[in-house]
């Protein structure tokens, strides 16, 4: 690991050694490396080569006094109140007291954080387990030279296997056109597919079960493949966030990585992408590359962004 030092430091280490070791006279050694005859005896005189610690020695306040500050921790060892509340209740007393101020006291003295109260976070649980062929899909934008495409993304939630597909419109008949491509890519049988509620995927839930509403193209291939099809909670993007994820992964490694001057570009970098996330082993380096983010040789000549 390499040395860190101060930006006004006009030695290292290794001459801090060299003038402990050294049998010359401080102005012979203050000539030769040209630094000031007092850095030279400062540097002799000590027993190790490591700066010593600035400032002072026991971190103090300089707004509050000592009465001040025992009489902040006391209120808060005793109420056990927020920072906010510890505040209004002792500005009262003590009228200098800033929120900086008491937030550094209460750090000095091992208190800025609350003790964890039984009952104050739900308890964890872990994601439920599902056999194989559970399904996330969603629909992202990406955009190249000629314009706006939509992303129809698909993984599923156990074996992590990928399907995606772009189109340049993001309606219910592209929508149930990319469930039947997944039927086909998928090599094993789907069980449940989750989805969020936009218009592609379901009605909107005032129309559902009423005089006006209709069946889906959808709806009718999960259940004609005995597939069973949920739907987000409205207004939590979260509960699909796997799928969300998978967009921000093709994302980073397309076009927010490289400059597309056609639709056919991305499309082909696409594929070479999910065949390589989806068949080949993940990387062992520790470089953090994510795996298929290089465009194939047969894929053009990308520019790759700044």
């Amino acid at each position: 690991m390499g040395q860190v030092r101060h930006g006004c430091a006009t030695t290292t280490h290794a001459v801090r050694a060299a003038l402990q070791r050294s049998q010359a006279s401080t102005a012979e050694l203050s000539r030769e490396l040209g630094i000031n005859p007092k850095t030279v005896a400062k540097w002799r005189k000590r027993q190790t080569v490591e700066d010593r610690k600035t400032g002072p020695r026991e971190p103090r306040s300089t707004v509050l006094s000592e009465e001040d500050e025992a009489a902040i921790v006391a209120f808060r060892r005793h109420t056990l109140l927020p920072l906010d509340d510890c505040l209004y209740a002792l500005q009262p007393t003590i009228p200098h007291l800033t929120r900086s101020s008491l937030h550094r006291c209460l750090q000095r003295h091992g208190i800025s954080r609350l003790p964890d109260m039984d009952g104050d976070k739900p308890k964890k649980q872990r994601f439920k387990r599902y056999p194989i062929g559970f399904f996330h899909i969603d629909i992202a934008e990406l955009r190249t030279a000629e314009g706006k495409l939509y992303l129809f993304v698909a993984i599923d939630r156990t074996s992590k296997f990928a399907v995606a597909q772009l189109v340049e419109k993001a309606d219910r008949k592209t929508a149930w056109e990319f469930l039947e491509l997944l039927l086909d890519a998928v090599p094993y049988r789907i069980h449940t597919i989750l989805t969020d509620n936009g218009i592609q995927f379901a009605e909107q839930p005032r129309n559902r079960n009423t005089i006006i509403s209709r069946p889906m193209r959808f709806d009718m291939i999960c259940e004609a493949n005995g597939i069973e099809h949920r739907l987000t909670k409205p207004n939590h993007p979260w509960t699909n966030g796997q799928v969300e994820r998978m967009n921000r992964t093709i994302k980073d490694a397309t076009v927010k990585r490289y400059h597309y001057d056609s639709h056919e570009q991305l499309r082909s970098h696409l594929a070479d992408f999910l065949n390589a996330y989806n068949f080949a082993p993940p990387p062992r380096s520790g470089n953090g590359a994510s795996r298929g983010c290089g465009p194939a040789t047969g894929a053009g000549t990308l520019t790759r962004c700044s």
